[in-house]
């Protein structure tokens, strides 16, 4: 499996984004997925996580209530709106698939990784 992730930006704050990651192969709608940001000096941290077939979901709390993980198992795509987006998202965020094990919030859970996809939030 092969992931894409696209969709970052600069963006005010207060503003939207949304990141799309793309997926090769047919078995990436058998697998979970997640959404990760890093920002300048700090770890890799989860941010959102989807069941294989959608049916549930987590969030961080420092997200909740303003980002929506989703995803397309037709298109092979798992999609990030995030809203009312603060300085303190601005990271460069990765989708990750293949949660092995129960804690999804953990990166080194995944088993195949998309190159980042950078958002910068202006104040």
């Amino acid at each position: 499996v092969q992931l894409q992730a696209s969709g970052g930006g600069l963006v005010q704050a207060g503003g939207s984004l949304r990141l799309s990651c793309a997926a090769s192969g047919r078995s990436f709608r058998n697998y979970s997925a997640g959404w990760f940001r890093q920002g300048p000096g700090k770890e890799r941290e989860f941010v959102a996580y989807i069941r294989w077939g959608g049916g549930g979901t987590d969030y961080a709390d420092s997200v909740k209530d303003r980002f929506t993980i989703s995803r397309d198992n037709a298109k092979n795509t798992v999609d990030l709106q995030m809203n009312s987006l603060k300085p303190e998202d601005t990271a460069n965020y990765y989708c990750a698939a293949q949660c092995v094990g129960s804690d999804c919030r953990r990166p080194n859970a995944y088993g195949y990784w998309g190159q980042g996809t950078q958002v910068t939030v202006s104040s």
